[in-house]
C-alpha cells in the first residue's frame, strides 16, 4: 500500500531510537544502503535480519531463565 505510514507504537519510550540504531547497524553489517530508492529485497533483508536477531536474543534469555 504505497503512501501508507506505519502507525505502530513502541511498547517502551525510547525504543524507536534504539530500533532505528539497530536497523542501521544491521544495514551496515550487510552492506545495504537503506532508502526508498533501493529495492525492497535489500530493505527487507535488514528487517528480516533484525527479527532473526531479536528472536535469538529472546530465546537465549528464556533459556537462561531470564524474563524479558
Amino acid at each position: 500500500m504505497a503512501g501508507e505510514r506505519n502507525t505502530n507504537q513502541p511498547a517502551l519510550q525510547g525504543a524507536s531510537q534504539a530500533l532505528d540504531q539497530f536497523k542501521y547497524e544491521i544495514a551496515n553489517q550487510l552492506g545495504v544502503q537503506l532508502g526508498g530508492d533501493r529495492p525492497s529485497r535489500e530493505n527487507g533483508s535488514v528487517g528480516g535480519q533484525m527479527t532473526k536477531r531479536m528472536i535469538q536474543f529472546a530465546e537465549q534469555n528464556l533459556q537462561n531463565g531470564n524474563r524479558l
